[in-house]
């Protein structure tokens, strides 16, 4: 008899997890329960008029083969380039494109590289004096390192010198999280930004001039940061998502939409039915053998029936999130902005995305959606931008009504010189509630959290939200993939899952 997987969420590790469930063994049926209308989480593309947005800009890149190979072989890889050397745009509709890949900071009203590397654009951008701030921190915190790392800012300063932190990773890491650095733990740093370095960043940009980026996506041997090129569904992130969920459901599984779990009900150290309701408010049970939950593990945990210690539920209540906005702006053309847009064609600057660093606007993040694919944009003599904000539900910034945000991104997008306002056309948008796990809060007793939901024999906690954790897509898909193999496995050991991203290297890396 068939047993029931019940996996909370339809992003990208619950959607793996279902299909790898149905490509390893017929004796267990996935269910997946999803609170929107689409699949892909965070990871899904928004359609407005005809025009795509990537909730956050998502790049496909693994350093793990078999990330890639499964990623290709549900989308295949278009031909790259015809030989006038323009971008293909595949005649049919499921394709992987290879794009380069090329973020800028935008600071003084000027474009700086990203990552900061000491090119002679980099050193007029910021001058004699400031240049020598940058180098006498940098050489002083070399020596004088501050240990142990306490927090966010100490990891920082470490790597990158007191000078250079204040001006290129301070305000944004704050507009980001709202709270100081100093309030941040480090593991936020070895978690996103790992190994990188000044030296590793000059280091990689000597490389690059003496051999060339390269023309391929396998670039195993380069940090995260460092990436020229990466493979993007034609229709954005959501299309791998939506062909995965039709995958799902073709193979026997179900999804779904517009269920909210409510509960988690335990017996003997195992769940055995998930309390959820659905979009017409009413209560269904949903009864299984194993549980694989991507929801906000701070809600799972206050879930659980009968109640979690208390020691254990402060720890769930006290984990923070940070929310996100973002406003998708669709504009006849750029404003020139010293030199940027020279030598562009179409009047639009060749970025993926654009770090924007000016202390005088709430902006974070600017997506060009066009770099990311053509096809993203319904008219291609317009330029479709997405302006990310980092706010918290319920402040400000997120309470003002559509119209509102809208006319507020239009204003600042002015300010800073990078359109004219008369030439917006139109802007949607889109909030994203708990898009971040936090660093902070109660986040340094995790392990408390962590130790009780482990001794539930049939749970296993995957994927950003589920872990508390701010991974990118493929850790989450390699989460959901041990989660799979452990039940499967009749295993319940949970570690390899909590050791997925914890260091520089993948998991299977150091395998």
């Amino acid at each position: 008899m068939s047993k029931t997987v019940l996996i909370i969420g339809a992003g990208p590790a619950g959607l793996t997890a279902a299909r790898e469930l149905l490509r390893r063994s017929t004796d267990y049926t996935p269910i997946v329960v999803e609170s929107l209308d689409d699949v892909g989480g965070i990871s899904r593309t928004i359609n407005h008029n005809g025009n795509r947005m990537d909730i956050g800009g998502h790049r496909f890149f693994s350093k793990s083969d078999w990330v890639m190979s499964w990623w290709r072989e549900i989308l295949p890889v278009a031909p790259e380039k015809t030989a006038d050397g323009l971008s293909v745009i595949p005649p049919a509709d499921r394709y992987l494109l290879i794009r380069p890949r090329l973020s800028r900071i935008y600071f003084l009203r000027k474009f700086f590289d990203y990552p900061i590397s000491l090119s002679a654009n980099t050193m007029r951008n910021l001058g004699f004096m400031r240049l020598l701030k940058i180098g006498c921190s940098y050489t002083f915190s070399s020596v004088f390192q501050r240990k142990p790392e306490r927090n966010l800012e100490d990891f920082f300063v470490n790597r990158f010198g007191n000078e250079l932190y204040s001006t290129f990773f301070k305000d944004y890491t704050e507009k980001v999280w709202g709270v100081p650095c100093r309030e941040i733990s480090p593991e936020w740093g070895a978690q996103r930004i790992k190994g990188l370095s000044v030296v590793k960043a000059i280091s990689h940009s000597l490389r690059k001039l003496v051999r060339g980026s390269g023309s391929g996506v396998a670039q195993k041997g380069v940090n995260t940061s460092l990436i020229e090129r990466f493979l993007y569904p034609k229709f954005g992130p959501g299309q791998m998502w939506q062909v995965v969920a039709e995958m799902v459901r073709a193979g026997g599984g179900e999804i779904h939409h517009g269920v909210r779990v409510k509960e988690l009900r335990e017996e003997s150290g195992r769940i055995v039915a998930v309390v959820a309701e659905d979009k017409q408010g009413q209560g269904v049970e949903y009864r299984c053998d194993f549980v694989i939950s991507t929801m906000p593990v701070r809600d799972m945990v206050l879930g659980l029936s009968p109640p979690a210690p208390e020691v254990v539920r402060e720890v769930a209540a006290g984990l923070c999130y940070r929310d996100f906005i973002t406003v998708g702006v669709l504009v006849k053309k750029l404003r020139p902005t010293r030199g940027s847009l020279r030598g562009h064609k179409g009047n639009l600057v060749p970025d993926t995305w654009i770090y924007i660093q000016e202390p005088d606007v709430k902006l974070g993040r600017l997506q060009l959606f066009n770099n990311w694919s053509p096809a993203m944009v319904r008219d291609a003599d317009t330029i479709w931008l997405g302006l990310e904000y980092f706010c918290q539900e319920g402040d400000e910034l997120w309470c003002l009504s559509d119209e509102e945000m809208g006319r507020f991104a239009v204003d600042e997008l002015a300010r800073i010189d990078l359109i004219d306002a008369a030439d917006a056309l139109d802007f949607n948008v889109v909030r994203v509630p708990k898009a971040y796990p936090a660093y902070f809060g109660t986040y340094d007793q995790f392990e408390v959290l962590r130790r009780h939901t482990d001794t539930i024999e049939n749970l296993f906690l995957v994927g950003r939200n589920g872990m508390h954790r701010y991974n990118n897509q493929d850790h989450s898909m390699l989460t959901a993939r041990l989660a799979v193999e452990a039940i499967l496995s009749g295993s319940c050991c949970k570690d390899d899952i909590w050791g997925i991203n914890v260091d520089d290297e993948y998991h299977e890396e150091k395998k």
